[in-house]
């Protein structure tokens, strides 16, 4: 059987195209067991952690001088669940998985309810001569005083190993233990004085893919069938998937598979790449959908937000909601603040901006009414026709909606993109804190570039024209368009005296400055 990009489950390698799993961390991760230490090992979803684990056990047990057990206690996360209960599904988990890492001899005897987890592992360790590693995944999944509990007896049971409690513990999820103290009500005075989230001894997160290792993923590609990701294709395939690890093997199996249908005698191009992007992000496949729900918290709304106009992070709350959205993946590593990936950042501006697109009258996106004769779009037109609907609907609609504070960037971005899904794309640039939205409008040969703009201080237009004509000059273009929001109210500042519409030659480039 031929390999294949894996975007389900496990990977094998040999059925998988695979980056190797442990990426570097094998030392630090060995050291810490060899220390007997209990550690948290974190990532976002779909970046391997999972096959990292059962990668680590079968080699942690090959090697013969542990025994290590990979299980799940996502079965016992129910907010509902006693403490009884959640037990007896972690361990009725960890027993289905032994047959899967470790011969008979090496088993605890079956479990007998109830039985706490923590009694269970203790006489496990207790028959065995060898040390016990355990890999517990979805720790993040626990809820209130089941999760207390969980970590109160490993660490009751840390000063007991290795003889009597496993040497080693790995607690595995989405998010660090600063997560776990909110999950479980962390400041509740009813946990008392001993903390159980003081077990931990490193948090050690699975990067994603390098450059190096998605070139070198796609050439087994190659190896295997002939078939050249040239280097144009992948640089467009990197840049997209920002290695992250899901996209990549979906953004390749989509061309590879459903594309090109395994014809490897056919050339890989740009296009195609381009066309498999759009396929994602319309399909909405399980793992983006995930951002779905997370666009209704708090923490994401905020620095979701700040993003998509440019605003700074309040500062009380900025190293909570930034770290939270970078252990779900939703941003990148490091400054500035964007998001993870292009593929990201369309999906969460068009999941936000979808009740636009949907309630606006067809007669608004018939594409009939704003293209040119020779076919070309004429932009004026447009914009002005949504000048027109701003003013009649923006104030009613915007206090309708979730992301007000970003709403008028999002208002104009639906808008444009319920136009170009006709025939054209929109690209966006955005990050927090640089005080605007940069956008373009690609049709056909044609490019529209954007500023997008909220009135917040005095400052809005002078900055803006500088800023969109850096973005002209980066782009290669001599005229754009900057547009400024107002904050006020209709009745604060009448539409008459808001309402502008002018040309302006700034830095040699014609800027059309609208403001509504």
């Amino acid at each position: 059987m031929k390999r294949f990009f894996n975007t389900t489950g496990l990977c094998f390698p040999k059925d998988h195209y695979m980056v190797d799993p442990f990426r570097g961390l094998l030392p630090q991760v060995y050291g810490l067991i060899e220390g007997g230490q209990y550690f948290i090992l974190h990532a976002p979803r779909q970046t391997g952690k999972t096959t990292f684990l059962h990668q680590l056990a079968h080699r942690l047990n090959k090697e013969g001088k542990y025994i290590s057990l990979v299980f799940s206690v996502e079965t016992a996360g129910v907010p509902s669940f006693t403490e009884e209960m959640a037990n007896e599904r972690m361990v009725d988990a960890l027993w289905r998985m032994l047959s899967i890492f470790l011969p008979k001899e090496e088993w605890p005897a079956p479990p007998v309810h109830p039985i706490a987890l923590s009694n269970y592992v203790a006489q496990w360790a207790q028959s065995q001569s060898k040390p016990i590693v355990l890999l517990i995944d979805e720790v993040d999944s626990l809820w209130d005083d089941v999760l207390v509990s969980f970590l109160r007896q490993l660490r009751d049971g840390f000063q007991a190993r290795p003889k009597n409690f496993p040497q080693s513990i790995a607690l595995v999820g989405l998010r660090d233990i600063r997560e776990y103290r909110m999950r479980a009500r962390g400041e509740n005075p009813a946990l008392g004085s001993g903390s159980p989230f003081n077990i931990k001894a490193e948090s050690i997160t699975i990067p994603i893919f390098s450059k190096t290792e998605v070139r070198g993923l796609l050439d087994q590609h190659t190896q295997d069938t002939g078939q050249v990701f040239s280097n144009e294709v992948f640089e467009t395939l990197y840049q997209y998937s920002g290695g992250q690890p899901w996209l990549t093997n979906a953004l390749a199996n989509e061309i590879v598979r459903n594309m090109l249908e395994e014809d490897h005698t056919q050339a890989i191009t740009v296009e195609m790449v381009e066309k498999a992007k759009e396929i994602l992000i319309t399909k909405r496949q399980t793992h983006l959908d995930s951002l779905v729900d997370k666009m209704k918290e708090p923490r994401v709304r905020q620095v979701v937000m700040s993003i998509i106009n440019g605003e700074e992070l309040t500062f009380d709350d900025y190293n909570d909601a930034i770290l939270y959205c970078r252990d779900l993946g939703i941003v990148k590593q490091g400054n500035p603040i964007t998001f993870a990936n292009p593929i990201y950042r369309e999906i969460i501006t068009r999941i936000l901006n979808s009740a636009f697109q949907d309630s606006f009258n067809q007669d608004l996106v018939d594409t009939t009414w704003y293209l040119k004769p020779d076919g070309n779009l004429d932009m004026d037109k447009l914009l002005k026709a949504f000048v027109e609907f701003y003013r009649r609907n923006s104030e009613s609609w915007l206090e309708r909606f979730q992301y007000k504070e970003a709403g008028h960037q999002l208002l104009l971005m639906a808008f444009l993109q319920r136009v170009v899904n006709g025939g054209g794309r929109i690209d966006r640039e955005m990050a927090a804190g640089n005080g605007r939205t940069d956008l373009t409008v690609q049709w056909k040969k044609e490019l529209f570039v954007f500023e997008l703009k909220v009135r917040w201080n005095s400052y809005a237009e002078s900055d803006g024209l500088q800023q969109l004509s850096r973005y002209l000059d980066k782009l290669g273009q001599k005229s754009g368009y900057l547009v400024i929001f107002e904050t006020k109210t209709s009745e604060e500042l009448p539409w008459e005296q808001r309402l502008r519409w002018e040309t302006q030659t700034y830095a040699g480039k014609e800027i059309t400055l609208i403001c509504m």
